[in-house]
């Protein structure tokens, strides 16, 4: 569980949401980016820290809510999502977000991504994909090209990788996106929309592993990756259009928001008991003593 200074009131700053911690990631790793513009993306929303709370599950990106000021919680591998559901849930008015990594989401995590998506509760998750296991020294990941070398796989990977749009997209979620920890200002405008969507949003993010993956550098994305948002013609309300994009890899790879629907009502509108405010302040309606022997177990 991560502590939070909360900041005095007033203007909020990029300062306002630095960690207790800095980040111990290898020097030049993409997530240093990623944290960048999520610390951007709230101050220009002017969100308040105490209004944020950061999930994540296991491995390198997995260490994010230890280096942002807000509320945090490092909880196990591939199960973010679940926890941060039942924090959602539990109040509803936070700013949750959802960090993790391209073995942690799509690997051990695969299910409670999927069935978060399908429910479509109002979190933003944010999948750092670097299409290896980094934290583990190399191994190949859920994302690894085909014939990829790494240590679990010195002469080269054998299965196709995981597509995390078109997954996100046959699975319901209401807001798809991909960026690039490479262009931070795109990538933060992006991370701003998600967080204003209500309902699931999901990004993929590339941010580049410089020790362990040289296949999948800053220096190989750099002059593949196009912004769908540079085509006038492209309908990211098309679920169809942002399928065909969503397949599109090799010379030249789309990244910005691939779709959005905004007809879907998120889990928490659909939930009655939540229309009277946030559970947090709801009346407990069982004895003190009961509530407290209950927590004491669980804990």
């Amino acid at each position: 569980m991560a502590t939070l200074n909360i900041v005095a009131p007033g203007p909020i700053a990029m300062a306002d949401f630095k960690g207790k911690v800095d980040p111990d990631w290898c020097p030049g790793c993409g997530d240093f980016g990623v944290l960048a513009a999520v610390q951007k993306a709230l101050v220009e929303l002017q969100i308040p820290n105490h209004r944020v709370a950061t999930v994540s599950g296991i491995g390198c990106s997995s260490n994010f809510p230890g280096f942002i000021n807000t509320y945090g919680m490092h909880t196990l591998h591939g199960r973010s999502l679940p926890v941060a559901s039942g924090l959602k849930l539990a109040n509803h008015e936070l700013t949750v977000l959802v960090t993790g990594g391209d073995g942690d989401g799509f690997g051990i995590g695969c299910g409670h991504f999927v069935h978060a998506m399908r429910r479509n509760i109002n979190l933003t998750y944010l999948v750092l994909d670097n299409q290896i296991y980094g934290l583990t020294t190399g191994q190949t990941s859920p994302t690894s090209r085909i014939g990829m070398k790494t240590k679990s796989n010195p002469y080269g990977n054998e299965d196709a990788p995981v597509n995390p749009l078109t997954l996100a997209l046959s699975a319901g979620a209401t807001f798809v996106a991909r960026g690039f920890s490479g262009d931070q200002k795109h990538l933060t405008e992006l991370i701003k929309q998600a967080i204003q969507h209500k309902g699931f949003s999901f990004l993929d993010i590339f941010s580049p592993c410089v020790t362990y993956n040289k296949d999948n550098t800053f220096q190989w994305f750099r002059p593949r990756v196009k912004k769908l948002e540079d085509n006038a013609e492209y309908d990211a309300t098309n679920w169809v259009a942002a399928m065909e994009k969503a397949t599109v890899w090799g010379d030249e790879i789309p990244i910005g928001k691939f779709y959005e629907s905004t007809d879907i009502p998120s889990l928490e509108e659909t939930e009655p008991v939540l229309d009277a405010g946030p559970l947090i302040n709801h009346e407990l309606h069982i004895p003190p003593d009961v509530a407290k022997k209950f927590v004491e177990e669980l804990m």
